[in-house]
């Protein structure tokens, strides 16, 4: 059986707690335990002697636990067996953790369910070696960082998990705002972690949530992106959604025959109301002007050229549009529309006149309908 005369432990900062491989000792044998480590000694599976920092020989007055068991005689290098525990006391400063599935929450304002995902880091202080190796490591050769990750890890999921949807749902906070809050879930999520912590002897240093995440792919998550940009770039033009929408019926019907009759059927159809009808009316005559369209499709009287809606004179060949109501002639004095009759109700003038040329009775124009010769007036 080999006697091993020197126990030590100096590997990586990252394990907590180090089982020695050696397990065979004389009392003569050297441990060294530096000062960010403590050592506990361990025999038929109970937590003996307990060594701090410094160079240790192992007498029978240095371990006085482990010699009641084995009766070692006093001042002989008598052989023993039993377990070596490194214990690693530094600030772990750098802990990783992150959510292995996202959390589908439903966003207050919006009412989407976005899968939401967090990570970020803490920090840990072993406070009681013999707590932690009794509660938690047990007969384990290494425990690291991430094995205290592991084990924690539905603890943590669970407090993250409540705390950002009771967080968002009672502040009425969108996934975009609550970033601006980590600092508030991180305090809140490490004041519950801090009493569970302490039960396996770990003394919990810091806890940050670092972000709080949604895939950039979700189809969810894209369509509430799109239309917040839409809405912050139509506020910054000076329009509302309504009128947007507004805009595009309008442009369609536009594009199509019979545009009038589209537009009036989108805008109910859309159930804008009838406080939006005049708006409708606006924009629609708007960009009839724009593209020099026509939205009823009125042509001249005479020659058939396109012209737009409630004009007098042709364009092309000069001809008056008279479009009357029945019952009602245009006064070819002053030119409004009155009832008919032999006087105009406006300005008194005779509403007939009679062609110099070959004596037609004109109601109306600037030439005669029947010789077409250009009548005075």
């Amino acid at each position: 059986m080999a006697l091993f005369s020197v126990l030590k432990y100096e590997g990586p900062n990252d394990v907590l707690v180090w089982k020695a491989p050696q397990e065979d000792f004389n009392t003569k044998s050297q441990l060294i335990v530096h000062e960010s480590q403590e050592a506990v000694f361990f025999k038929d599976g109970q937590a003996l002697d307990l060594f701090g920092a410094g160079r240790h020989t192992l007498e029978t007055q240095n371990i006085p636990l482990l010699s009641k068991l084995i009766n070692l005689p006093f001042g002989k290098e008598s052989p023993f067996h039993c377990e070596v525990y490194f214990v690693n006391k530094t600030h772990s400063m750098d802990i990783r953790w992150g959510t292995s599935n996202h959390i589908p929450i439903q966003d207050p304002v919006y009412g989407v369910i976005l899968p939401i995902g967090a990570n970020g880091q803490f920090g840990v202080q072993v406070e009681d070696s013999r707590k932690l190796l009794v509660k938690l490591v047990g007969t384990i050769p290494a425990f690291t960082q991430v094995e205290l990750v592991k084990y924690f890890r539905g603890l943590l999921m669970t407090n993250i998990k409540d705390f950002i949807a009771k967080k968002m749902t009672q502040d009425k906070l969108t996934f975009l705002e609550i970033h601006a809050h980590l600092k508030e879930i991180s305090d809140a999520i490490a004041q519950d972690l801090q009493a569970v912590f302490q039960d396996y002897g770990i003394k919990l240093i810091n806890f940050f949530v670092g972000s709080i995440i949604v895939p950039e792919d979700d189809p969810s998550y894209k369509q509430l992106r799109d239309a917040l940009a839409r809405k912050a770039e139509m506020g910054v033009l000076g329009y509302t959604y309504q009128q947007q929408r507004t805009f595009d019926v309008l442009e369609g019907a536009a594009k199509n025959e019979g545009g009038g009759a589209a537009v009036m059927g989108a805008g109910m159809g859309l159930g804008m109301g009838v406080n939006l009808g005049g708006f409708m009316g606006q924009a629609m005559g708007q960009n009839i002007n724009g593209f020099g369209g026509s939205s009823s499709g009125c042509t001249c009287v005479r020659c058939g050229a396109a012209l737009r809606d409630g004009v007098r004179f042709c364009s092309e060949c000069g001809a008056e549009q008279v479009r009357q109501s029945p019952g009602t002639v245009r006064c070819p004095n002053c030119g409004e529309m009155v009832p008919s009759g032999k006087f105009c109700a406006a300005c008194g003038g005779q509403l007939q006149r009679f062609c110099p040329e070959c004596g037609t009775a004109v109601a109306s124009g600037n030439f005669c309908p029947n010789c077409g010769k250009k009548l005075g007036g």
